[in-house]
């Protein structure tokens, strides 16, 4: 299990003169249980985006731990093979020289020692997972649609087999109507392949269809956790203000 205990982040250098470091995560602490969706909501500059490099072991807390069963995140043999992440941005997250092909190699020779034939069989399979078909192989990343691209991505998450996987704003930059299919889409990854989830997003109606509980973040800290089916009974300000801006019931 993945355990945030008593995180804290600070930016800015300390000196004797000038302003101290400003805080960005307050003594945070959230367990992630295996099996389960986790949706982290909050506004832009919330701090959900640092925590999420914590998360990922990019960045250490300046307090605190995150650990993956009770082993620091940040050493990478802890988090290998354990996490995968799907990124906002998948015109970046891509490497624009690979093929679709030579992007899911690259994650497999990394994890287990196969054939070429080998992998091509489980490239063609994790693209089939995703709704892909295999002639996306050969093609490069400007090639691909941004739902395209995402699936592509969501692959390679997959491709290691984690227990977790960690989306960053991962449907922000979609249209609507791609969103639901990649919800959807996660929603089914989740139940075949019995993914744990932490979904980091602004947005809370995404959060809701996807994930079992969610964590409300403001000023860098937690406000409010509360279960998806009992977010109508909620009573927090915060919480009922991103309601009322992003859903109608």
């Amino acid at each position: 299990m993945i355990k945030i205990n008593h995180v804290e982040k600070h930016y800015g250098k300390r000196s004797l003169w000038g302003p101290k470091p400003k805080p960005i995560i307050k003594d945070v602490s959230l367990d992630c249980p295996v099996d389960e969706a986790i949706a982290i909501i909050g506004e832009s500059g919330s701090g959900k985006s640092t925590l999420s490099r914590m998360i990922l072991g990019i960045e250490r807390p300046d307090k605190g731990t995150v650990t993956l069963n009770d082993q620091p995140m940040y050493k990478k043999k802890v988090r290998r093979h354990q996490i995968g992440v799907v990124f906002q941005d998948y015109t970046s997250s891509l490497h624009p020289f690979q093929t679709v092909r030579d992007i899911l190699f690259e994650v497999m020779c990394q994890c287990d020692k196969q054939s070429t034939d080998e992998m091509e069989g489980a490239a063609k399979t994790l693209l089939e997972e995703v709704g892909l078909s295999e002639d996306f192989l050969d093609k490069y990343p400007n090639m691909l649609s941004g739902g395209e691209a995402q699936r592509v991505a969501i692959a390679r998450a997959i491709c290691i087999n984690p227990t977790y996987i960690l989306f960053d704003e991962a449907i922000s930059a979609l249209d609507m109507s791609i969103q639901t299919q990649i919800l959807d889409l996660l929603k089914r990854l989740k139940h075949t392949r019995h993914l744990s989830y932490i979904f980091i997003t602004h947005d809370i109606q995404a959060a809701t269809y996807l994930c079992d509980r969610l964590v409300i973040f403001k000023d860098g800290q937690i406000d409010e956790q509360i279960a998806t089916r009992d977010l109508h009974t909620t009573t927090n300000a915060y919480t009922q203000a991103l309601i009322d801006k992003q859903l109608s019931f």
